[in-house]
């Protein structure tokens, strides 16, 4: 995703089996998405990298140093693709949980307002 208009991912790197049953779909991805994919995003250095004996995984760095990692073992193309182009949108902060379901910046000191509430 852009934040103020620049993309947060800087770099995917495409780690696959040559040989490993688990790769089928990402070695698929490589050669029928991941050239038009790369022509879409000029702005996105990608890597292949080419890894005997584990499973496919796509890993992501963003602008912030942080990175994601996103195992693809046993998917077709078009999943890996999603996956790559999520990675792509997303902004590579860290998930927080939230304590309560109720976000707002001015907090009411009387309690949250709920229907069941009576006179």
């Amino acid at each position: 995703m852009a934040l103020r208009g620049v993309w947060q991912l800087q770099k995917l790197i495409v780690s696959y089996s040559d040989w490993g049953g688990s790769s089928r779909g990402i070695r698929a991805f490589m050669e029928s998405h991941l050239p038009a994919f790369k022509e879409s995003n000029p702005h996105l250095e990608v890597v292949t990298e080419l890894i005997r004996g584990q499973h496919p995984h796509l890993k992501g760095f963003y602008k912030n140093k942080n990175e994601r990692v996103i195992c693809v073992k046993n998917m077709t193309p078009e999943d890996v693709l999603h996956h790559a182009t999520r990675l792509r949108n997303a902004l590579g902060r860290k998930v927080l949980k939230l304590k309560t379901r109720h976000v707002t910046k001015h907090p009411s000191v009387q309690g949250t307002w709920t229907t069941a509430m009576r006179i």
